[in-house]
């Protein structure tokens, strides 16, 4: 059975969040795999690989599955009516509602984790609360027809989870197998693993695109529960 999977791309997306789990989705059985933006223009990702967009939120029709990836364009989105607005609609219908990274804030500002546990990177995790969702500091959070991730190569974890779920364990591990996925174990990756000096290392220079970020987050908090008030 066909089993329609649509990404939402937009301007300065992390790629990773995104390619990461599709190549992996791409293999699931009677998956496809399109990527979604207002128009069919290259989108220029945070680390300038171009990627191109193969439906438009207008045109795309209803998937089964829908996952937002994170980035540094994420609030720019969290403020955009039309895509929030998409997410919605497919909420409606879609199996799945699924998130990478900061990817979970998008959702989060459309009214979808209300109520829900949900990943989101470590270092923006503290935001969800703000949109009546529980953040949970795990590689991936499966609550009902959610499934988020954390940061980054979460989504590759992330992905495998999904087939699992879908497809029972035997596939995923079968994926897993041809895409040689065995990362080597070791610690540092989260905060809590991290050498002390290292994770201040890394706040300190992540300080200036939180603090210009975090009120863009509030903003977006502050439209959805002056909505909800209505």
């Amino acid at each position: 059975m066909a089993f329609r999977i649509g990404f939402l791309l937009y301007p300065n997306v992390t790629q990773l969040d995104m390619t990461g789990p599709a190549q992996v989705l791409s293999r699931m059985p009677g998956a496809s795999v399109d990527y979604v933006w207002h128009n069919l223009d290259p989108v220029m990702s945070d680390c300038r690989l171009a990627l191109v967009p193969t439906q438009t939120l207008a045109d795309a029709g209803q998937f089964d599955m829908v996952c937002v990836p994170g980035g540094y364009g994420c609030t720019a989105v969290m403020h955009d009516a039309a895509a929030l607005d998409w997410l919605r609609v497919q909420a409606g219908a879609a199996r799945l509602m699924t998130s990478v990274c900061t990817g979970s804030l998008i959702l989060a500002a459309a009214g979808l984790l209300d109520g829900y546990r949900a990943g989101c990177h470590w270092a923006w995790g503290h935001s969800l609360p703000s949109f009546g969702a529980t953040w949970v500091p795990d590689r991936t959070v499966v609550d009902r027809d959610r499934i988020t991730a954390g940061g980054v190569t979460a989504g590759i974890d992330f992905a495998f989870r999904v087939i699992a779920e879908l497809h029972g364990q035997d596939v995923s591990d079968a994926v897993r197998l041809a895409l040689e996925y065995d990362p080597e174990a070791g610690p540092g990756g989260t905060p809590a693993s991290a050498r002390p000096e290292i994770l201040a290392m890394v706040q300190a220079a992540m300080a200036g695109r939180l603090g210009e970020r975090q009120a863009e987050i509030d903003a977006a908090a502050a439209a959805l529960n002056a909505d909800s008030v209505r």
